[in-house]
């Protein structure tokens, strides 16, 4: 396959990078909506799962620019804790309101502190249009997260732009913060190697040519 270029429905520089890394095996240019000459249009993310809201991220961005684009999210799920505290889908909006990362991290180091410790386990989804009859998503088990513990005492260093949870985040095998691990370890537990078996899989029906219909 000639190298081809995807958008990639985010508007976050940090994910951007992420995946751009994740897919660097792949002969694919992956834009993002910063790069594009109009603004993005707003998406209500009001799905019940990730995978309704990477579709429909997808779709919109798709039919806003005419470009094959992909989109990612992540529901964050809780074990053992009340039912209002549970995130799911609605990791960054709380009580209908957005936060920031700041207001992120410490509304998540709050509820830490409220359980002493939290097991959380990410659930990711991707959705890959490259036409309107030819779409692509998934959102399989290899995609998630191995689970980890959300503590309430922040990593010293701080917090990086667009991962506020980071910080807050300590591997239960090894009990490092994931800021104290270094890439190949951060990558086998955050379900990144799902995500390149995605488009290995969709560059593989494309060689073949076979794209993959929803």
């Amino acid at each position: 396959m000639k190298r081809m270029k995807l958008l990639y429905g985010t508007g976050n520089s940090s994910k951007l990078r992420a995946m751009r890394e994740v897919l660097s095996q792949f002969d694919i240019e992956i834009l993002g909506l910063k790069d594009m000459p109009e603004e993005p249009p707003h998406v209500e993310e009001d799905g019940t799962t990730p995978l309704e809201n990477a579709r429909k991220k997808a779709l919109h961005y798709y039919k806003a620019y005419g470009i094959p684009v992909f989109s990612c999210d992540s529901g964050l799920y809780f074990d053992n804790v009340s039912p209002e505290d549970q995130p799911g889908v609605h990791v960054r909006n709380v009580n209908g309101k957005c936060l920031t990362d700041r207001q992120m991290q410490e509304h998540y180091r709050k509820l830490a502190e409220k359980y002493g410790g939290i097991t959380a386990r990410y659930q990711n989804a991707v959705c890959l249009v490259l036409d309107q009859d030819h779409v692509h998503e998934a959102m399989e088990e290899n995609m998630a997260s191995v689970p980890f513990r959300l503590v309430s005492t922040p990593h010293p260093r701080g917090m990086e732009e667009g991962f506020p949870l980071d910080s807050i985040s300590v591997d239960m095998e090894t009990g490092k913060y994931y800021y104290d691990m270094g890439e190949e370890e951060q990558n086998r537990l955050v379900g990144e190697e799902g995500f390149a078996e995605f488009f290995r899989k969709f560059i593989d029906a494309l060689d073949k040519g076979n794209p993959p219909r929803l």
